[in-house]
């Protein structure tokens, strides 16, 4: 491009990368990698732990991230995707990045690649380490955006690797089972170095993975454990005989728990390079935040936003609904068109009253429109009723919970931002 017809602000910069590539995803990283080989973009900082996973992934960035901080490392992370603003994926000491030192990473990567076609992802992916080594941080905390080998986050050969949760999502792409998405996933793993499992019982390719290219395993139940029954703090102990108590997480949902395990344990692995004194961990768990996940966003109805686009986290979800208070519960919820709606639908029937389907049609060629949706979710044998607008949804769900009740706003990304720009939530 040349630079006169380059763009001059971020949303110029966006659209121009959905434009750049004829697919939206194209797995491989033949592409990605020869731009990062001519920028020199391969090792974005000093240490990298690389984060992948069907569900967990952005909480268990969190809490390294949060870890990590009180420890006083400068900590780049990345993730994806963003809820309200696109700077919310590139993060350096919890900030999301200014436009201006974006535009100035994406116009490297557009003099630097030389037509070859990047995706909006992999270009943002290279976006993010051109950041990371201009700001000289300390550690690089990057989540995979999806599977893992073929992944634009994998051309980091990371310190650390994390497999969080294998589940079915995005089985077009990663393969029809757990065992085909297992094998994808642990494409992150390298040789000699920690491959942290939070999953307690993995697919046989995730373990077989492990010992083909020799990363050194790290299991979640094994390796690790915790301790939960104490509704004011939890212990994690190490089978080396490390042992800590902490506070409770500062995400909500027992289930962090598990997560801040993850990121302890994965921490833990690299202490010979990386040595944290033990009140990092309990100032990093307690202070570990991250938008959309058991988000309280008003009250009176309580209204709670939720990213839960997939069976395993709602179930996950459901798991959180039954431990709740008992009250009338409303949903808002759309998700994507190639979304297992029945998988996401079956595990909440019988928690919640009456649902609201919003259309995502406009937003994503993936989406569909209300009454679709509203179809699908009827289908599963819940009381749905299709609304086009967000706004009238969630009045309407929120008049009926009343004000002592909850109004659950979850499934896809676009669905809770859109629910959290309507009541007023600029920023996350």
């Amino acid at each position: 491009m040349a630079a006169a017809g380059a763009p001059r602000d971020l949303d110029g910069w966006l659209a121009h990368w959905q434009s750049v590539h004829p697919q939206s995803i194209a797995m491989g990283l033949d592409r990605v990698a020869e731009v990062a080989r001519r920028l020199r973009l391969e090792k974005p900082a000093p240490l990298s732990i690389a984060v992948a996973g069907t569900n967990g992934k952005g909480s268990v960035v969190a809490f390294l991230d949060a870890i990590l901080r009180a420890s006083g490392r400068v900590v780049g992370s990345y993730t994806s995707p963003h809820l309200l603003a696109y700077n919310e994926r590139v993060r350096i000491d919890g900030e999301a990045v200014e436009d201006a030192e974006l535009i100035a990473a994406f116009r490297r990567i557009e003099n630097a690649r030389d037509g070859i076609p990047l995706t909006y992802f992999e270009s943002g992916t290279l976006a993010a380490f051109d950041v990371f080594q201009a700001r000289d941080v300390d550690i690089a905390v990057l989540e995979v955006g999806m599977g893992g080998r073929l992944d634009a986050v994998n051309l980091v050969d990371a310190d650390a690797a994390v497999l969080t949760t294998v589940d079915l999502d995005h089985q077009e792409f990663l393969g029809a089972d757990r065992e085909a998405i297992g094998f994808e996933k642990s494409g992150i793993f390298r040789r000699g170095r920690p491959a942290v499992i939070g999953d307690p019982q993995p697919p046989v390719s995730v373990l077989a993975q492990i010992a083909a290219c020799g990363a050194v395993g790290v299991r979640a139940g094994i390796d690790f454990t915790i301790r939960d029954d104490n509704p004011a703090g939890w212990r994690f102990s190490q089978r080396d005989g490390t042992s800590m108590q902490l506070p409770p997480p500062g995400l909500r949902g027992d289930f962090q728990r598990a997560n801040a395990a993850i990121a302890i344990a994965t921490l833990h692995a690299l202490r010979d390079r990386l040595p944290l004194a033990a009140t990092a961990f309990a100032r990093g768990v307690a202070n570990a935040q991250i938008a959309g996940r058991l988000q309280v966003v008003a009250g009176a109805p309580e209204t709670i936003v939720d990213v839960a686009h997939n069976p395993q986290a709602a179930r996950t979800l459901a798991q959180w609904l039954s431990q709740a208070p008992r009250r009338t519960t409303t949903a808002v919820f759309s998700a994507l068109a190639d979304k297992d709606i029945a998988g996401i639908v079956d595990p909440l029937r019988g928690m919640i009253e009456r649902w609201w389907a919003i259309g995502l049609s406009a937003d994503t060629p993936r989406g569909l429109d209300a009454a679709r949706m509203a179809e699908r979710v009827a289908a599963c044998g819940v009381d749905c009723i299709a609304n086009d607008s967000i706004d009238s949804a969630l009045g309407a769900a929120r008049a009926h919970a009343g004000p002592a009740g909850r109004v659950l706003v979850f499934g896809s990304f676009y669905t809770v931002a859109a629910a959290m720009r309507t009541i007023g939530i600029r920023s996350s």
